[in-house]
């Protein structure tokens, strides 16, 4: 396979290896070809620096990856690297429950604080030691993040997370520390790292999307659809009770799981009859499928999903209802549709011509006919515009909610900080547990739930 190589965020060149190639046999093709030395190279990609003894499968490196080689200064090297400093980070590297890439990250914890810090291992267990283990060929990948690639894919396809430095705009940048949920990533300024391009004092980072069903250039980005996710927790459909991946996630307090194909007619059937939701912040939206409160779709690059044609439409309508909240009316004139804004009171409309917009037609605005004066011949009211054409069982309600089995798994397998409650998980070893708050960092014990002592050492310090 190729991946571009970036040596100090100059043009790529391409340099072939193999998925069992070290990323220190990388560093010396590079040296070699660059004639610096091998031990002043450092790897960055996906906000992580790679360590000499990982291997470009276990990084998630694909066909046509670009990764980026920085070139260490010689003094600090010197005075910051000791002999033996690279197997000493190496081995630390390896035995951090971090994953090795941003694209082993698994956002999707919403029952967890959105300002938590390193809590996305508690649920995690599957994607951490699949992201742990080498891969083998053919085996299933789990897809942390989807994206919407317009082009070429013009459909849902997994994404890759990238990052880089908000000063250079160069993936450069190391992480101080893995996102641990989608604020980390959509919010700006809420992650901070240290970029490692010659000259830059940048610390703040940027991260974005990319399709992961084909390579990319840097151009090509992609909108993050926060709500679909991989059914891991194999939660059945709302409408169709069939255990289907990937899904989409309501974001309402029942957290209701519905497939793409559902969700697609679902979006359809609302579309056809109208029945969108205008909301004044967010705009043209739907709510959760079981009619939930409060569980508008945020993200509308959700309805993507209709494909281009339904979409323009969805477009228009949003368009149209905007206008009809503002007091205004639509030209009822076949073929015209323009969205026009009279006068309170005004009952003559005149759907004026300008910039080829427009058909100059008058009409009446009560009954939107053409215009006449006296009352009314007919009134047309609109009948049952808040009746909801898309039905769902009160059963597969139940049985489609996707935090019920998390909330489950947490009261099983954590236990709350006996100072900030945050819950934390017990993965193997002694009693000895730290708070993963960095507000926090109590040391307690996992048996009796005090702060750690010498009774607890003597004690029950490896109780099983």
């Amino acid at each position: 396979m190729i991946v571009f190589v970036r040596f100090n965020s100059s043009h790529g060149f391409p340099v072939e290896v193999n998925s069992d190639t070290s990323i220190l046999q990388l560093k010396e093709v590079v040296a070699k070809r660059q004639g610096v030395p091998t031990d002043q190279l450092r790897v960055i990609f996906a906000g992580k620096e790679l360590w000499n003894d990982l291997t470009v499968q276990n990084c998630d490196l694909e066909q046509q990856s670009i990764i980026h080689i920085v070139q260490r200064p010689e003094k600090k090297d010197q005075e910051t690297n000791p002999p033996g400093g690279d197997k000493a980070r190496n081995t630390l590297g390896a035995s951090s429950r971090e994953p090795m890439s941003l694209t082993r990250v698994d956002l999707s914890s919403s029952v967890l604080p959105a300002d938590s810090v390193g809590l996305a291992v508690i649920l995690d267990t599957e994607s951490r030691n699949d992201s742990a283990a080498v891969r083998s060929p053919g085996s299933t990948t789990y897809n942390s993040f989807y994206v919407y690639c317009k082009m070429p894919c013009q459909r849902v396809q997994p994404g890759k997370l990238r990052v880089q430095c908000g000063t250079c705009k160069q993936a450069t940048l190391t992480l101080a520390q893995g996102p641990s949920c989608w604020e980390d990533v959509l919010f700006p300024n809420r992650m901070s790292g240290e970029c490692q391009s010659p000259g830059c004092p940048g610390t703040s980072a940027e991260f974005f999307f990319k399709c992961g069903a084909h390579p990319t250039s840097d151009q090509d980005t992609s909108v993050a659809l926060n709500l679909i996710t991989t059914n891991s927790r194999s939660i059945t459909c709302i409408t169709c009770t069939d255990i289907r991946s990937p899904v989409l996630v309501f974001p309402c307090n029942h957290r209701h799981v519905i497939c793409l194909d559902c969700f697609h007619l679902y979006c359809v059937t609302r579309l056809n009859d109208r029945q969108f939701v205008h909301d004044p912040e967010l705009g043209y939206s739907l709510p959760c499928v079981a009619g939930c409160p409060n569980s508008l779709i945020k993200e509308l690059h959700h309805f993507r999903i209709l494909g281009e044609e339904q979409y323009n439409r969805y477009q228009q309508y949003g368009a149209e209802e905007c206008v009809l909240q503002m007091g205004g009316v639509l030209c009822p004139h076949p073929g015209c549709g323009a969205g026009l804004l009279p006068e309170q009171g005004q009952k003559k409309v005149t759907c004026e011509a300008v910039s080829s917009l427009g058909c100059g037609f008058v009409f009446c605005r009560d009954c939107k006919e053409a215009y006449h004066e006296g009352e009314c011949g007919a009134v047309c009211e609109a009948s049952g515009a808040g009746i909801q054409a898309y039905r769902i069982d009160e059963r597969a309600a139940e049985q489609a909610r996707w935090e019920e089995a998390t909330k489950e798994t947490i009261k099983k397998t954590t236990k709350p900080c006996p100072r900030c409650s945050v819950p934390v998980e017990k993965n193997g070893g002694c009693m000895h547990m730290k708070c993963p708050q960095p507000q926090c960092r109590l040391e307690w014990c996992w048996t009796c739930g005090c702060e750690w002592n010498r009774t607890c050492m003597g004690d029950h310090w490896f109780d099983v």
